[in-house]
């Protein structure tokens, strides 16, 4: 029973990041247009989808975010086309970070404030940093292969000297890591962030 209560309550908080990840690309956005038409904006977005994966892991935050920000293109004639491209890559913002924080640095099994700040960092750096990289090469791709649409080289070139991706992934990699030292406190205290990602450090350990 207690399992199934976990699972309920890391399936409402994962509803919850997705419409703020929903909310925070939709109404809290600065549209920037590209050469040639196509447009980036200046969000937050992604900063829910990572603090959810370092809550309850990977696989929860990728779908907030999948969900979210997927909902949010199909709902905006400016980026519907590129929702299918969306769902994929907010899944690995979502599984990059909960396998930095979790699997690697194990940042929930740790009390040390200094070793959980480090990973969280750079869970946040590696998966938006990977945002980063990939966002213009997969939208290349996806554009060109599935979408059938001659698209330049050039223009993943133009996304990156553009920076708002890497503008982006600053901002939210401060805003994340800032929350998240914040409410994992209050989160152990209550007892919450066992529930939300258990520890599976031995007794005596």
């Amino acid at each position: 029973m207690e399992k199934t209560d976990n699972k309920i309550m890391k399936i409402a908080v994962t509803a919850l990041m997705a419409a703020l990840c929903f909310i925070a690309f939709s109404y809290l956005q600065i549209p920037i247009p590209l050469p040639g038409g196509d447009q980036v904006a200046l969000h937050v977005g992604n900063a829910f989808c990572v603090l959810a994966a370092l809550l309850m892991g990977g696989l929860y935050g990728g779908l907030a975010g999948s969900i979210g920000m997927t909902l949010a293109d199909l709902l905006n004639p400016a980026y519907v086309t590129s929702a299918p491209k969306t769902f994929i890559l907010k899944m690995c913002i979502g599984l990059i970070a909960g396998l930095i924080a979790h699997k690697i640095g194990r940042i929930n099994e740790s009390s040390d404030t200094k070793h959980v700040f480090f990973w969280t960092l750079m869970a946040c750096l590696g998966s938006l940093g990977f945002n980063v990289i990939f966002d213009p090469v997969f939208g290349y791709f996806y554009k060109t292969f599935i979408l059938g649409v001659q698209t330049d080289v050039a223009k993943i070139v133009s996304t990156w000297a553009a920076g708002v991706t890497a503008i982006n992934a600053a901002v939210c990699t401060v805003v994340v890591t800032a929350l998240y030292m914040v409410l994992r406190p209050a989160l152990k205290k209550s007892g919450l962030m066992a529930r939300f990602l258990p520890s599976t450090k031995k007794a005596g350990q």
